[in-house]
């Protein structure tokens, strides 16, 4: 039977003899050579093979048109009108507000950013290129790839705390009275890594921002909008509505794909926004593209069809992402829990578990988690600058790997988080 004593009860001696007891565990898994991998909230290849019809959907040369636009063509640069109406329907706004991407909402966060650096927004006075400094609100623990945008530009990230309602709203409010401060990055719904929902009174508090830029930016990354793996689809608010109501209709930008409902990589991406910021970014956009990919576009909506039909797979897709969500809960809760010195999140929807451990022994506990053959996303990585001023954050990506595969991580996972602590709390210099 374990031994669920919590650590901080337990005497050096008795630390001692734990830690011994775990390196001898931690060998016998390094005996193995695994080669795990849970580096990136990958679908896994059941989920891929769910959707394999998205392959077919179009086989007849009849089968692609939209009305008269044939879909094989030039034109029509802001997406076709059936998958400007399947985005907002998903995205609860206005078909006239939609711009249909290509294959990725990443690549088009960075055009938008990469925009404002050369030319500016729709507000801006001048190209943020030209500002003397450029400041970006960063929700940390975060999105790694947001703040590296944003860093690429070398513009300054400033943390913003995440707690269970959202962003710190006192600190953002305060924060966005500084001129300098051009935006925020968010993941509203099932945040990455937290898995947190943002709540009402957070999404109408950013609508009621009065930010000291004129071109401040909510970038709004609705990436798990309909990512449910526990209960029914959360209806979530429309910021777009309620920034129009509240008077600044141009302040939010935002963003979803396909590319954890489809193929990875090779979905349907949108921006959703204001009609002016539509109309401006498409001025924008149209020097580079005459338009994306529109084939891509018709055959998502054809196999897609609409939000409610599109919920439904996700329900088919949670019974695949569920079980191995399960798998990390069980394993902590079992290993981990009863020793006292870590607590994580427990999200419903999402991709991720944000686990946080003794702080400073989270670099120390991926670096054997990787001589164990078990690969994770790096230590640090959901904050700016890939700083974690704790040491304590870890993301556990479980969609990849298969059941089996991801118990054997598990056990890896937990070893050497017992092992990092025990050696910190053994010698605390």
């Amino acid at each position: 039977m374990m031994d669920v004593t919590p650590y901080s009860c337990k005497t050096k001696a008795e630390l001692a003899r734990e830690y011994e007891k775990e390196l001898a565990h931690f060998e016998a898994c390094k005996a193995k050579k695994l080669k795990l991998n849970m580096a990136r909230g990958k679908p896994a290849t059941a989920q891929l093979d769910l959707v394999s019809g998205l392959l077919t959907v179009l086989a007849d040369p009849k089968d692609c048109y939209d009305g008269a636009i044939d879909a094989r063509n030039y034109g029509e640069l802001a997406g076709l009108p059936c998958a400007r109406a399947y985005w907002a329907d998903m995205l609860a706004c206005r078909p006239e507000e939609v711009f249909v991407g290509g294959c990725s909402s990443l690549s088009l966060m960075y055009d938008v950013i990469a925009r404002a650096y050369s030319h500016g927004l729709l507000h801006s006075p001048r190209p943020w290129c030209r500002e003397e400094k450029v400041k970006f609100l960063c929700p940390s623990p975060g999105y790694d790839r947001h703040f590296t945008i944003t860093a690429s530009f070398g513009f300054e990230l400033v943390p913003v705390a995440m707690t269970p309602e959202g962003p710190d709203m006192d600190q953002v409010e305060s924060l966005v009275k500084d001129p300098s401060v051009k935006g925020i990055w968010c993941v509203p719904k099932y945040s990455n890594p937290d898995g947190f929902l943002y709540s009402d009174e957070t999404v109408r508090r950013f609508a009621k921002l009065t930010p000291a830029a004129p071109d401040f930016t909510i970038m709004w990354d609705n990436a798990y909008c309909v990512h449910e793996f526990e209960g029914e689809y959360v209806p979530f608010l429309d910021l777009i509505a309620l920034c129009r109501e509240a008077g600044r209709p141009d302040m939010v930008i935002e963003f979803a794909s396909t590319s954890k409902i489809t193929f990875a990589g090779g979905g349907m991406s949108c921006i959703a926004a204001s009609t002016d910021n539509i109309d401006y970014l498409m001025k924008l956009f149209s020097v580079q593209m005459i338009s994306y990919d529109k084939v891509n576009q018709l055959r998502h909506v054809r196999y897609l069809k609409d939000k409610a039909h599109t919920i439904a797979l996700m329900k088919r897709q949670a019974e695949i992402v569920r079980p191995k969500f399960h798998v990390v809960f069980d394993s902590l809760e079992r290993e981990i829990d009863p020793l006292g010195f870590s607590h994580w999140n427990r999200p419903t929807g999402g991709y991720f578990i944000s686990f946080y451990t003794l702080p400073g022994t989270a670099k120390r506990a991926l670096a054997l988690c990787k001589e164990a053959g078990v690969t994770m996303t790096g230590a640090g990585a959901a904050f700016p600058y890939g700083i974690d001023p704790e040491d304590s954050n870890i993301r556990i990506a479980p969609s990849l790997p298969p059941v089996k595969e991801l118990e054997e991580a598990m056990e890896v996972f937990c070893t050497c988080v017992k092992l990092a602590a025990l050696e910190k709390m053994l010698d605390p210099s």
